[in-house]
């Protein structure tokens, strides 16, 4: 369950009872779902360490600034954000209000927040209930469970305590981060938060319009820019799967295209400036120089400035995946599978 491989702890302790007793196993010789909660946090306190507490402050008001948002909504703070179980990858869990799923999405459209539905169908107790979902992508992953207004009273069971459900109003919220955090001025640290600009969706804006810049057909017969940029992150990706900068690198380094074709690598950085790292921002301004690198064609002092950066290789590596990345017909992420890996990889690994 730390590494997700499981998301429901009965399916977890069946899983893990065949392994380790090779057989049936009692149910009452099974650790309760509080215990497994219990350590998974020891995991969680052991391999995240202190960075662990700050993300999850961070969590608490992300969740306040969303509440506010879908104030009229009467949304509740559930699961463990509010009771401090948080590990990597972990939601903010918020139950909303409303007898229009409509009405949420609007509210959430007019704050420019990027969102799925899904109405997912279980079945218990014989009787079968659709729940309503939004996935909100932000800077932490948010799940909005959807129910009827004249539910907001209604007192929800836990599955791991079997008892009432912990949740907190807005008001109880503020109240629980003014004792939790009593020398954080809250409305200053909100004003930061709601200052805050996604920087996935600073990509997704930029990259979009890439879809409309069509290329030389002699020098990318592929098409037009983003098919050419998914190529190249896909190529990478397989490359290093891990290093988040240089997917980056490689998903973003033509996005100047669309603002000026004269000279690309100088208007997306200029568009990219404090969205990605110094390393990123490198690869993308010399990933033209490492064409010249890879042909022979560049100097021999120019060369030498190059290899003097630390990611020269991973720079080789980029020019590589770019002149890969040109094929008609091949197979490539769409853009909204590329952005969730790397955001996915960001909150595993921190930003």
């Amino acid at each position: 369950m730390y590494n997700r491989q499981e998301s429901e702890y009965y399916r977890a302790k069946m899983k893990a009872a065949r392994r380790v007793c090779k057989g049936w196993v009692k149910p009452a010789d099974l650790p309760s779902n509080a215990e497994i909660r219990d350590e998974i946090q020891v995991f969680a306190r052991l391999y995240e360490g202190d960075g662990r507490t700050e993300n999850l402050r961070e969590m608490r008001l992300e969740a306040l600034r969303l509440m506010r948002v879908l104030r009229r909504y009467r949304p509740r703070l559930i699961g463990s954000v509010l009771t401090g179980h948080v590990r990597r990858g972990s939601d903010i869990d918020l139950h909303v209000f409303s007898d229009s799923i409509d009405a949420v999405t609007l509210a959430l459209d007019d704050e420019g927040v990027v969102y799925d539905v899904e109405r997912k169908r279980v079945r218990k107790h014989g009787e079968e209930r659709v729940f309503t979902h939004v996935h909100v992508k932000d800077r932490f992953p948010f799940e909005l469970t959807v129910y009827a207004s004249n539910l907001a009273h209604f007192v929800f069971k836990s599955s791991v305590t079997g008892k009432a459900i912990e949740r907190a109003s807005i008001a109880e919220l503020e109240q629980f981060l003014a004792r939790e955090y009593p020398h954080m001025d809250l409305e200053g640290k909100m004003a930061e938060v709601e200052q805050h600009v996604d920087r996935f969706q600073v990509f997704e804006a930029l990259l979009l319009p890439l879809e409309d810049v069509k290329e030389s057909r002699t020098y990318h017969p592929e098409g037009d820019a983003l098919y050419h940029s998914l190529q190249v992150f896909d190529l990478a990706r397989d490359q290093l799967p891990y290093d988040e900068e240089f997917m980056l690198a490689a998903l973003l380094h033509d996005v100047g295209k669309a603002i000026d074709r004269l000279d690309h690598t100088a208007a997306g950085l200029e568009a990219l400036d404090g969205f990605v790292t110094d390393r990123t921002a490198w690869m993308i301004e010399h990933h033209m120089a490492a064409q010249n690198a890879l042909d022979g064609t560049i100097g021999a002092r120019a060369r030498r400035r190059l290899q003097r950066n630390e990611s020269y290789d991973e720079l080789l590596l980029l020019a590589h995946c770019d002149r890969e990345g040109r094929k008609c017909g091949v197979e490539a992420p769409d853009l909204e599978e590329a952005l969730d890996y790397v955001r996915e990889l960001s909150l595993t690994f921190g930003e």
